[in-house]
């Protein structure tokens, strides 16, 4: 798949009016990662690439309504989707691209990203500029509602070693944009990598 944004959004404009329907059952899952990041109430945490936002809700639950959720995603259909389904009302929204966000530098206590590495056009850079937005000692979850296994039987492809998901490949893919891989899961039911931001 081309990595250019055009296609990243045509691919998920076309699919975000009946994405949440195609997934109906990852509710735990992502209340389950939202709740392992080691945030506290009153925290700041962005949902990058948030689509439909399925995350907010989870997220809001974690931080209290003191903390502060943001979800940023670049296809307008999927902010729209997410309004319509009322999860606004957990964040606020911006139509933004992870690469260059509108937020000042050490601003964050935690990233989320669901199924976002795949999609980034330059994970080095990208996953850089998302240690830029987080304060030293802060988080990073990468998370997928299935594992990679299943993610790849699901897709019809083998999983291959240079997947980036790979712990293998993650972890120095991590370490070179500023973070420190802290825990890693891979399992049928999810994956979830935790970083934490290096001074």
């Amino acid at each position: 798949m081309g990595h250019d944004h055009t296609h990243v959004q045509e691919f998920f404009g076309a699919r975000a009016a009946d994405w949440d329907a195609r997934f109906p059952d990852d509710g735990p899952a992502y209340a389950a990662a939202a709740a392992g990041m080691g945030l506290r109430p009153g925290d700041s945490v962005l949902d990058a690439g948030c689509g439909t936002g399925r995350a907010l809700t989870a997220l809001r639950d974690v931080v209290g309504p003191r903390g502060t959720v943001l979800g940023a995603d670049l296809t307008p259909e999927m902010l729209a989707a997410a309004v319509r389904s009322g999860r606004d009302a957990a964040g606020v929204l911006l139509r933004a691209d992870v690469a260059r966000l509108p937020l000042r530098a050490h601003s964050l206590d935690a990233v989320f990203a669901a199924g976002l590495i795949a999609h980034l056009p330059e994970p080095a850079t990208d996953l850089r500029e998302l240690a830029r937005v987080v304060r030293p000692g802060g988080r990073l979850a990468l998370f997928h509602p299935i594992g990679r296994a299943a993610l790849a039987a699901r897709q019809g492809r083998q999983l291959t070693p240079d997947d980036l998901r790979a712990e293998g490949m993650l972890r120095p893919l991590l370490a070179g944009a500023g973070w420190r891989l802290v825990s890693y899961v891979d399992e049928d039911a999810r994956f979830l990598a935790l970083a934490v931001r290096e001074d």
